[in-house]
């Protein structure tokens, strides 16, 4: 009696699930690639606890708390690790929506993952998407950044100010002494003519001819 009640929930199991059948998951693992020389075999109790967590994320959807370990089938399971289920319904022999039971693992894919020590793309529910990871809060809040960037900004500004204006005082302050010492060297200049050294003419104070005041001294008395 105990055997043909077994069969004949083995029936029903293979019938409810199957490979592409409605409402029905591809679950793919890559237990090696993640864990490496850590990695452990899978086997009936992996099996066992990954009915428990999709039958824990079940549990909190709206209206199907009732959901037990034995609602979650599992069938064509590889050695590779990849395998299809499904989720019945407790009051009927039929599966529930494949939209109910994506929401509910979506919700609860952190801890799923974390049960099996792996993550969105070592434990791959083929037609679920994975789940976005919730943004992250920078350690420095926005304002402060901005207003580093603009105090900076007006710092190098004023700096620049303050060396363009040393700048323009150096230039004139320069300017006249300048010119004050191209006056004095055309004064002090000494120009050669036919071989002969001439004092160039002082054009500030003027210039008396020795020649000239020689003259007039000699015909002064007449």
């Amino acid at each position: 009696m105990l055997w043909l009640l077994f069969f004949l929930i083995t029936a029903i199991s293979a019938e409810l699930c199957q490979p592409g059948g409605k409402n029905a998951f591809k679950v793919r693992l890559s237990i090696k690639t993640a864990l490496g020389d850590k990695a452990y075999v899978w086997d009936t109790n992996e099996e066992y606890l990954f009915r428990a967590m999709v039958a824990f994320s079940m549990r909190k959807v709206p209206n199907r708390e009732a959901t037990e370990l034995s609602h979650v089938l599992l069938c064509n399971v590889t050695q590779r690790v990849s395998f299809w289920f499904v989720v019945t319904d407790p009051t009927s022999n039929h599966t529930l929506p494949a939209a109910e039971v994506q929401s509910a693992i979506r919700m609860n894919r952190n801890r799923i993952n974390n049960a099996f020590l792996l993550n969105d793309q070592t434990l791959e529910f083929l037609k679920i998407p994975t789940t976005l990871a919730p943004p992250t809060d920078p350690s420095v809040p926005v304002w402060i950044i901005t207003f580093g960037v603009v105090f900076c900004i007006v710092t190098i500004a004023v700096i620049l100010l303050i060396v363009s204006g040393v700048r323009q005082r150096r230039r004139k302050n320069k300017g006249p002494s300048e010119v004050d010492d191209s006056e004095d060297k055309c004064e002090n200049a000494i120009t050669i003519e036919n071989g002969i050294p001439c004092d160039s003419l002082d054009t500030k104070g003027g210039h008396i001819n020795e020649v000239f005041l020689m003259e007039d001294e000699r015909l002064t008395p007449l």
